[in-house]
């Protein structure tokens, strides 16, 4: 069963004398209010009551404490996230142990148990936050899914008490978060349904103040769900989910004779801080893209994995499947600073820290003639400040240009390249996706450290769909370069058949892109350096594939329609070699959309 126990140890009658009487005393009061009478009950059903309502005590504790613990560091957590698991471990087992007991004794109610089994997927979700392994979502989803096929919050909508259908609402809400990162798209679908049911009987019943809000949750959930620009089909039409996670023959192995560096990514901060950006749940489509462009595929968890809060056996790999990640919903720039100086202390030898920037640009207000990492501007941080929004003044009223800037400094701080260099002490791979993302090409390298900064265009063609609010194209060409690859080409779906195909050809062109890389005789070294990590070399890969497509496309013209990279990469050996856009020309003619792109490019320039 899925809701079977979460480790092996067995319950131990644990309640300390003096709280003991308390409990012993609050559960028979509770008992005689619904008609019981204390000398009817048996000494040994009273001391199951009182067990029972200690352990649902101290779990509540337990968890409720977890709130308090620091977002960052990757140490301090872990023992309490144990214990937290050992008491919600022997509360389960108990209730199960003793069900006809606590029904008739206690009368527990089956959205009692839904509730304890819902923290327990809570608690396996936020151990996947806290150490990215992708099988933690698996467990989490079991005890949701559980939750749902054993209907435990059925009965809720019958009791006058609005506050426990918010408890089915939130439930519901964490469920759905749970499926969009594991692709069960079915089941999200179905999901929102429900909801909407639900939302719509709790706001015909009860009248609340949350109930737009929780409208605002469906609509967010619905464009999450719809932010693909391409559509992949069956033939029968039916939708193909696909995943963006690293597979086995994602990346491309580096064969014999490559000489490349032994650093492998340990850390990264995917930070989301982009104006009317879908988002679901503080994970915008950016944040949500880049965060499974750095996860491998779920494992079972069952047999892969130890439990949490269990000592880790001697035969489990030391490396970790996945980089640790910290996501950051539009984080001030003090909290970013805290996440970084965190990230920073804790990275092990040899190890990579990546930054990930999707936000907002914040340009100088006035020209400099200096230029320092502080002169270019840098991407939008946000303040404590409750203020008016900037933005909205600027719409009304253009002739108040200082006020604006004030404004714009002052509440709108921003995070410059040289507010990073502190972090070039050790290895640091940068991306930003933003409208000033040149600002982060003004780097020195001032520690000899290896260092990459991975730049998106500044600005997109006219011609093509505006769909920022969907999520960058950058970032879609990061995580799912063929999708952004069929975008841009003017289609909007294909036949599953056709996709594998395009699929297995991409793999080609990655393969050889990596050769290209490799056998440079021009390139910066700090490419070669970051290279032997499979995810690294991944988002290399489909950088420079992203950044030929763009120059050999008809509409992407301008300078600023393309990506640029810290140190600058050898054009002619990388994003403007022949035998590239060979490929890219090849793949669009499989795709029958060979004449949006330029036959004999470097001509063209």
């Amino acid at each position: 069963s899925c809701l079977s126990l979460l480790s092996s140890q067995d319950y131990r009658h644990a309640v300390p004398p003096r709280l003991a009487n308390f409990v012993t005393e609050f559960a028979l009061k509770e008992i005689m209010s619904s008609g019981g009478a204390e000398d009817d009950i048996p000494q040994g059903e009273r001391k199951t009551v009182t067990d029972f309502c200690y352990l649902l005590d101290k779990s509540k504790q337990l968890f409720n404490g977890l709130r308090d613990l620091p977002q960052y560091g990757q140490k301090q957590w872990q023992s309490y996230f144990g214990r937290t698991f050992d008491v919600y471990t022997k509360l389960w087992k108990f209730q199960q142990q003793h069900r006809q007991v606590l029904d008739n004794r206690y009368g527990l109610k089956r959205w009692q148990i839904g509730e304890i089994a819902s923290k327990i997927g809570q608690l396996y979700y936020h151990y996947y936050l806290r150490t990215s392994e992708t099988s933690y979502l698996n467990e989490a989803f079991s005890f949701y899914s559980a939750i749902r096929q054993r209907s435990y919050y059925s009965q809720v909508n019958k009791e006058d008490r609005p506050e426990l259908v918010v408890k089915k609402l939130r439930y519901y809400a964490r469920f759905i978060v749970v499926c969009l990162l594991l692709n069960k798209m079915d089941v999200v679908k179905d999901l929102v349904k429900e909801l909407s049911d639900e939302i719509e009987d709790y706001t015909h019943r009860f009248n609340t103040e949350d109930q737009v809000e929780w409208n605002l949750v469906l609509q967010e959930v619905a464009a999450f769900i719809e932010a693909d620009p391409v559509m992949v089909l069956n033939d029968d039409n039916t939708i193909v989910i696909t995943s963006n996670r690293l597979a086995e023959t994602g990346a491309p192995l580096l064969e014999q004779g490559m000489i490349v560096g032994q650093l492998s990514l340990a850390d990264a901060l995917i930070i989301g801080n982009c104006n009317n950006q879908v988002k679901f749940s503080e994970l915008t489509v950016d944040m949500f893209r880049m965060l499974q462009a750095l996860e491998r595929e779920p494992m079972n968890l069952a047999s892969q994995m130890n439990k949490p809060g269990m000592q880790e056996s001697a035969d489990k790999p030391t490396r970790r499947e996945n980089p640790h990640k910290y996501l950051l919903y539009k984080p001030t720039f003090s909290q970013l600073y805290t996440f970084l100086a965190a990230s920073f202390k804790e990275l092990p030898a040899n190890s990579v820290l990546l930054i990930y920037l999707s936000a907002t640009g914040v340009f100088p207000t006035g020209r400099s003639d200096s230029e320092g990492p502080y002169d270019f501007g840098g991407v939008l941080t946000n303040s404590n400040r409750d203020i008016i929004n900037g933005d909205a003044i600027h719409k009304r009223n253009q002739s108040h240009k200082e006020i604006l800037t004030f404004l714009h400094c002052c509440c709108f701080p921003s995070l410059h390249p040289g507010d990073l260099y502190p972090f070039t002490r050790k290895p640091l791979f940068i991306i930003v996706d933003s409208s000033n993302s040149v600002a982060y090409k003004n780097f020195t390298n001032l520690f000899g450290q290896p260092l990459v900064c991975l730049l998106s265009p500044t600005a997109y063609p006219k011609a093509l769909q505006d769909q920022s609010q969907r999520g960058s194209l950058f970032t879609l060409f990061l995580n799912n370069p063929l999708m952004a690859f069929l975008f841009v080409s003017g289609l909007s779906s294909m036949r599953r058949g056709l996709w594998e195909k395009c699929q297995e050809y991409l793999r080609k062109i990655n393969r050889d892109i990596a050769q290209l890389l490799t056998h440079s005789r021009s390139i910066d070294q700090a490419f070669l350096q970051f290279f032997g990590d499979e995810f690294l070399r991944l988002l290399l890969t489909r950088f420079i594939f992203c950044s030929a497509t763009m120059r050999m496309h008809k509409i992407f013209r301008e300078t600023r329609n393309y990506p640029e990279s810290y140190p600058q990469l050898p054009r002619d050996e990388t994003v403007e070699n022949p035998h590239l856009q060979k490929h890219i020309l090849e793949l669009a003619s499989i795709l029958d959309v060979r004449n949006v792109f330029f036959e004999n490019t470097i001509d063209d320039y």
